[in-house]
């Protein structure tokens, strides 16, 4: 199979995108987190953003095998 160099390029943009969409993700939940006592429940909106940040991750890492 012949891979462009733009689709390449595009997989890699792509790839730094969803990192960093993971990157902000992380960054919130962690604020959100911060601003409750730590002997307080991890509030659900922390752990669906934790979990969102990994599936972001997960998603990155499938274009690996491109760029």
């Amino acid at each position: 199979m012949i891979i462009d160099q733009s689709d390449i390029g595009m997989a890699g943009r792509l790839r730094s995108i969803l990192l960093e969409m993971a990157r902000r993700e992380d960054e919130l939940a962690a604020d959100e987190a911060a601003a409750r006592p730590y002997w307080s429940p991890t509030p659900d909106m922390v752990v669906a953003r934790r979990n969102a940040a990994a599936l972001l991750r997960a998603e990155a890492d499938q274009f690996l095998a491109v760029s």
